[in-house]
């Protein structure tokens, strides 16, 4: 793996890296862009987007059967939250993990 942090990886993998996070589109689009030239950057943050957006699929559907405000609203925050702040490390040209589940989704995804 390249060296993720080298300044012409982060720039090569930039707008990638943001589409990314762009719904489940974004993520797709950025994942099949990102095959043919392996850009470690855009790989960081495929997989912190689909995991974080595997994850919110999983677990909105329980969540969302609670009908309540009260459960889905923190719920909803918590993870607009998680989105936010893996699209301002892809902005930025960081390599911030996600908290909590982050390295979990970088050893699961490793191969994307």
């Amino acid at each position: 793996m390249n060296n993720i942090n080298n300044n012409n990886t982060v720039q090569e993998g930039k707008t990638m890296a943001i589409v990314s996070y762009v719904t489940i589109f974004g993520t797709i689009i950025a994942l099949i862009m990102n095959l043919e030239k392996k850009n470690a950057f855009t790989s960081f943050h495929v997989r912190q987007a689909l995991g974080l957006l595997l994850t919110f699929m999983a677990l909105g559907y329980p969540i969302g059967s609670f009908n309540s405000w009260l459960v889905t609203l923190p719920f909803y925050i918590f993870f607009f939250v998680l989105w936010i702040y893996g699209f301002i490390g892809a902005v930025q040209g960081r390599t911030y993990l996600i908290p909590l589940l982050g390295n979990v989704y970088q050893k699961i995804f490793k191969s994307l």
